[in-house]
């Protein structure tokens, strides 16, 4: 799952897909990866990367947002830098997209650099236990309005199933079965689970890919 230069995280609000992609960016730091977290989420000035900058610093990620994150501005403004994720191929990109079809236009903007160099991930962030996919015909109307708004074709699913603090191995071995029958239907690979760090243990021998992922606080929350 850490092959391609560059990994796209798509998905409705509230699936996990800025907690996702925070956490794979740091795996990748952590394989010895030069990084950057590229925040191109426009829509939704609340629950973004940029929450989690602190972190990300630490870790040396360099993270670049649109000038109008963290306000309630809502402009299709694009960091000049963000064009950084087509044309430096020295290092490893890590982008967040807006939650719906209107926060997947800002993907249009880099389709034909991430189409002519042929290095990228873009995956489906799912979780079974949110509203809008919580059904296989809710993930399908999910993926074509996103393909259809970011002109991009996802190459893989995230079975990131949780339920908060409540969350458990069964849980997520529940949301791991939706997600490969999303992946039937839709002909999309499941690539890995994202599983909380401590219930990582006992899950290694039933599921085949797995990104352990540690709690981000957002804001106050």
């Amino acid at each position: 799952m850490f092959e391609k230069r560059v990994a796209v995280f798509m998905g409705h609000y509230g699936s996990g897909k800025t907690f996702t992609a925070v956490n794979y960016a740091l795996e990748l730091k952590r394989r010895g990866k030069k990084v950057s977290v590229y925040d191109l989420d426009i829509v939704n000035p609340y629950f973004r990367t940029v929450d989690a900058e602190s972190r990300l610093k630490a870790a040396g990620i360099d993270l670049i947002v649109s000038p109008f994150a963290e306000s309630n501005v809502d402009l299709p403004a694009m960091n000049a830098k963000t064009y950084k994720m087509v044309e430096d191929f020295s290092e490893y990109a890590v982008a967040d997209i807006g939650g719906d079809d209107r926060g997947a236009l800002a993907l249009g903007r880099f389709r034909d650099g991430l189409i002519k160099e042929d290095n990228y991930e873009g995956f489906l962030v799912l979780n079974k236990f949110r509203p809008e996919t919580r059904d296989v015909a809710g993930a399908l109307s999910m993926i074509e309005e996103i393909e259809r708004a970011g002109r991009l074709p996802f190459t893989g699913i995230v079975n990131n199933a949780n339920l908060g603090d409540e969350t458990t191995p069964e849980i997520i071995l529940e949301g791991l079965e939706f997600a490969e029958e999303v992946g039937r239907a839709s002909g999309l690979p499941v690539a890995f689970s994202a599983v909380r760090s401590d219930l990582t243990g006992g899950l290694k021998e039933k599921i085949k890919n797995i990104l352990a992922v540690d709690p981000i606080k957002y804001g106050n929350w």
